[in-house]
């Protein structure tokens, strides 16, 4: 699974850059620190997912999934945020899953996996 990483804190990049570095089948394509660069990334980089901060500087809250999913709808996007009060509007506003940026790193790489076994159709269903 290819991520580009979109967060305006530059250690909280490189922490997600190591954390996926040990992931076998996850490769960190790009990071972008503003919003103007993520459309641009996504074009030169065409990841499957991104992990996005729900306050990028620049990224519209209102229509930005939406706008995403217009002109690449396979993309997956992952919201991070430090506010996990944040979870339904980000939820609401079309992404595929939001965790916390408290959460431990076991919980973002557990839906990282979700979402690629989703990506790649080998997804099993838990009851």
């Amino acid at each position: 699974m290819r991520i580009l990483l979109a967060d305006d804190q530059a250690h909280m990049r490189s922490s997600l850059q190591m954390l996926l570095k040990q992931e076998q089948e996850m490769t960190v394509v790009g990071q972008v620190s503003e919003a103007i660069d993520l459309v641009v990334q996504i074009g030169l980089t065409h990841p499957d997912l991104v992990l996005l901060d729900w306050e990028l500087p620049g990224l519209p809250k209102i229509g930005s999934m939406t706008g995403l999913q217009n002109v690449y709808p396979n993309l997956l996007v992952i919201v991070l945020s430090g506010r996990p009060e944040v979870r339904r509007e980000a939820l609401a506003a079309g992404a595929d899953a939001f965790v916390s940026k408290a959460d431990p790193p076991e919980q973002l790489l557990a839906v990282l996996h979700r979402m690629n076994s989703r990506s790649t159709g080998l997804e099993t269903h838990i009851i």
